[in-house]
């Protein structure tokens, strides 16, 4: 037989397929569009951009009758070789947060290797859920999804309707141990044995009075999620699509990184996709940042709604911030894969009149790494928190610091994590509407649910 008619006769066959990603959408990707598809073998994951998730294996009790000894997850390094190895198809982009340029690069690294490179679009990926569902999604990681929920969260509790918060995924721990979690205490935290990172996005939900779930498989939390709740708000991660098929779309913009919502996958495509266009930051961007964004929004999706926000600092102690020497520590993954210029923490010392030291001088351990990684980091130091490991270097770094005060502005609370030597300001932030745009679409939504 020729070669080329045998290759023919083989992608004719059960396609083989790597999804590469980085613990979120991969594993979303796979549930929904593999696990019950006898027309395609997944043969591996790959993951990078997040510590410590490569080297496992996507367990059986996940993968589903036609992977019974699961599927294994390599580094992304590996990705030409396994292409090769496998005699790879296609693979399958399932990363939430990459420049286009980077994109391309994985696609161009892809199809050198022999295979296929696919970006499968949201609708085709989204579970239905019996509940309406309200989606808060963003151009960018760290423009402020958590505090958008929050305030629809409440928002819709004053309407006396029953709100679960879900979670985008980050299993980054046992796979088997997360594949349905419910948080409605503190104590489910530690229970859970939760990273810092998946602290800072349930612990203010918590506090705030809301059941949140997240884990794995979506399909099984969607199910519980409908039992105890009137309605579903899906908080995104980083810049990703929604798991769940939205009623009402929210994507949050940020005017501190002007431009970004065009050059970001999939942040545009949910600009695109957006009922209503939230531009937030307005008090820390300028005139021009916030009509770069503007513009750029109502281009690429003319018929959505542009609502407009504050994101208000909430130091717990600002008195004891002015004329301090000042360790910031910031959300983690804001201002290292997401880029952020700047975080609340920063902010926050600038508003209340303290010096800040530089971090950099102070880190420890595998945060050296960290730095090396992302070498804009300097003055701030990102609450890097995937591993027990890590959270102890972090500790370390703390206490190395030659300073008065830590300002801390990731969302969760420190003190209950690690050991700390020196006063800690907690730094809160919340959405503030400056226009009525915002409570207009919430209130549309609200009586659709109650009819």
């Amino acid at each position: 037989m020729h070669k080329y008619a045998a290759r023919v006769e083989y992608v004719m066959g059960r396609k083989r397929v790597i999804i590469i990603g980085a613990a979120g959408r991969d594993f979303g990707d796979f549930n929904v569009l593999f696990r019950n598809n006898k027309d395609y073998e997944v043969v591996a994951f790959t993951a990078a951009q997040i510590p410590y998730i490569s080297n496992r294996v996507y367990p059986p009790e996940l993968s589903g009758k036609l992977y019974p000894k699961g599927i294994k997850i390599y580094d992304e390094n590996e990705l030409p070789g396994l292409i090769k190895r496998y005699k790879v198809d296609v693979c399958i982009q399932a990363y939430s947060d990459l420049k286009d340029l980077d994109v391309m690069d994985k696609a161009s690294i892809v199809n050198a290797a022999g295979a296929d490179f696919w970006l499968v679009a949201p609708e085709h990926t989204y579970l239905k859920s019996k509940k309406p569902v309200l989606a808060i999604c963003a151009v960018r990681t760290g423009s402020g999804k958590s505090q958008t929920a929050r305030y629809v969260s409440n928002v819709l509790k004053e309407a006396k309707i029953r709100v679960v918060v879900v979670r985008h995924p980050m299993p980054y721990l046992n796979l088997k141990e997360q594949i349905v979690q419910r948080f409605e205490t503190l104590k489910d935290l530690d229970r859970y044995k939760a990273t810092i990172e998946e602290r800072e996005d349930y612990e203010p939900h918590i506090r705030n009075g809301f059941v949140v779930y997240a884990g794995v498989d979506y399909e099984r939390i969607l199910r519980a999620a409908e039992k105890e709740a009137d309605v579903i708000i899906w908080d995104g991660g980083n810049n990703d699509a929604a798991f769940f098929k939205p009623d009402l779309l929210i994507t949050v913009a940020d005017p501190l990184r002007a431009g970004n919502e065009l050059t970001y996958y999939p942040g545009e495509t949910v600009a695109r996709m957006a009922d209503v266009l939230l531009i937030n930051k307005m008090n820390s961007a300028t005139k021009a940042e916030i009509t770069k964004v503007e513009n750029d929004l109502r281009r690429i999706n003319p018929r959505a709604k542009i609502a407009y926000a504050d994101s208000e600092i909430l130091p717990d102690n600002p008195g004891l911030i002015k004329g301090k020497r000042a360790l910031v520590v910031e959300d983690g993954p804001s201002i290292t894969h997401g880029g952020m210029r700047i975080g609340a923490g920063t902010i926050a010392a600038k508003q209340y009149g303290a010096r800040i030291i530089e971090a950099k001088r102070y880190i420890q351990g595998s945060l050296k790494e960290t730095f090396k990684k992302y070498p804009k980091l300097k003055m701030e130091l990102p609450a890097m928190g995937y591993s027990p490991k890590q959270i102890k270097d972090l500790e370390n770094s703390i206490n190395a610091a030659d300073c008065d005060i830590v300002i801390s502005a990731t969302p969760t609370n420190l003190r209950r994590i690690i050991n700390v030597d020196k006063p800690i300001v907690q730094v809160g932030y919340e959405l503030k509407p400056r226009t009525g745009a915002l409570d207009a679409a919430l209130q549309d939504f609200i009586k659709r649910v109650k009819k």
